[in-house]
């Protein structure tokens, strides 16, 4: 007999993709360039020139096997002192390569990452809003996850609801900081509560606590936002990055692990992610993109269009009566809907072409989220099919 659980989960599909084939089956219908698809997280912007010029390079003037064979399990060596000598520089960390493990983008960090630090029946707390596939990140390790409520003030972190979750089952907590789907940025008094208490939950419960921070938005920061580096606040953090969006290259799944060096066990963190790797199948990435992302490992695309969208949005959104956090980086936000129900709120949106995503998967209902990872033209031609959907749908709003 197959599996049952899978089987269940093919009736329980993600509603982003849902609302992403949506729109393509009507792209076909009246012209792509006529729905506003706020719906996939896909980067807009292309990679920047030098990576594709040393992906040229490369394959003219490298040896085939070197390009194309199998890496070591944690990755290519060279490549991971590239990384840790950059992210030393740009956060004033001590990484060597040995607190490095290269994964198939922040998806298979966080997989790795949070078998490093927890056994089944253990507990993980996350944040609402949070990325509704951390589910499956999380349970299908055999661990438990159990989700903080939100705080609607500023998406910043609900701590009195956290203390009352937080345990001693709880091993680990799972924080996503720029955020998906608010957009919002933990600030350095967040983050430097956020490792007070866990610090005095450690002590108190005799066990570590580990943060798992999913960072693949670390370098879409809005200017004036306060968006430090985790691992800079507490030691037993494990930080998951991917290059999909910095260096727009999500096709191509690359991303690592890396082990605050203070962390508790560190020296043995990247060789437990190689002995995971044998039993989960996720492990050595394309070798020639790992050697390409260490010859690009401190650019990024450019993101300056992410902002100027999030701008035009955000304007047009509070001027419509709209209530919106304002994001500090990402390409998402995350306004309150006109009525109580998001879904049917985002399903009358549809009858104008316009893509939403509503909130209640994301753990908080009554909001939805917009991905403006899109042409700048076609944003601010939206504008229009989003005033009139308000206006005909909520007239007394």
């Amino acid at each position: 007999m197959i599996r049952q659980d899978y089987k269940a989960m093919l009736n329980a599909k993600s509603v982003i993709r849902e609302m992403f084939t949506y729109a393509t089956e009507r792209g076909k219908e009246i012209g792509y360039e006529n729905v506003f698809d706020y719906s996939l997280g896909n980067p807009s912007v292309p990679a920047p020139q030098e990576f594709t010029d040393a992906m040229i390079e490369m394959l003219q003037t490298e040896n085939p096997v070197t390009l194309h064979g199998y890496s070591p399990t944690p990755g290519i060596p060279s490549v991971r002192a590239t990384i840790a000598e950059s992210l030393n520089k740009r956060f004033g960390m001590n990484y060597t390569a040995e607190h490095i493990f290269m994964t198939t983008g922040a998806a298979g960090a966080v997989a790795h990452a949070t078998r490093c630090v927890t056994s089944p029946g253990d507990e993980v707390l996350t944040f609402a809003p949070y990325f509704p596939e951390y589910n499956h990140y999380i349970n299908q390790t055999g661990a438990v996850l159990k989700v903080v409520p939100a705080n609607l003030v500023d998406f910043q972190i609900n701590f009195e609801a956290f203390e009352e979750m937080l345990t001693d089952k709880v091993m680990a907590v799972l924080i996503n900081t720029p955020n998906n789907p608010t957009g919002v940025a933990y600030s350095s008094a967040t983050l430097q509560r956020l490792a007070e208490i866990l610090e005095a939950k450690q002590k108190e419960y005799g066990h570590d606590i580990f943060i798992i921070s999913d960072e693949p938005y670390r370098e879409i920061v809005f200017d004036g936002a306060d968006a430090p580096y985790v691992s800079k606040f507490y030691d037993n953090t494990l930080s998951c990055y991917s290059y999909s969006k910095s260096l727009s290259l999500p096709g191509e799944r690359i991303g690592y692990v890396a082990a605050n060096p203070a962390c508790t066990d560190a020296e043995y963190i990247v060789g437990m992610c190689g002995q995971i790797s044998r039993g989960i199948g996720h492990n050595c990435p394309p070798s020639i993109i790992q050697l390409a992302v260490a010859k690009t490992v401190d650019l990024t695309s450019d993101l300056s269009v992410y902002e100027k969208n999030m701008n035009i949005l955000y304007d047009e959104l509070t001027r419509l009566g709209f209530e919106v956090v304002k994001p500090g980086g990402t390409f998402y936000i995350f306004p309150k809907a006109l009525e109580a129900d998001a879904k049917v709120f985002c399903e009358k949106a549809k009858k104008y072409d316009l893509m939403l995503v509503p909130s209640d998967s994301f753990g908080c209902e009554g909001y939805f989220r917009m991905a403006y990872c899109i042409g700048t033209d076609k944003v601010e031609r939206s504008l229009e099919a989003l005033r009139k959907f308000v206006e005909t749908e909520y007239p007394n709003r």
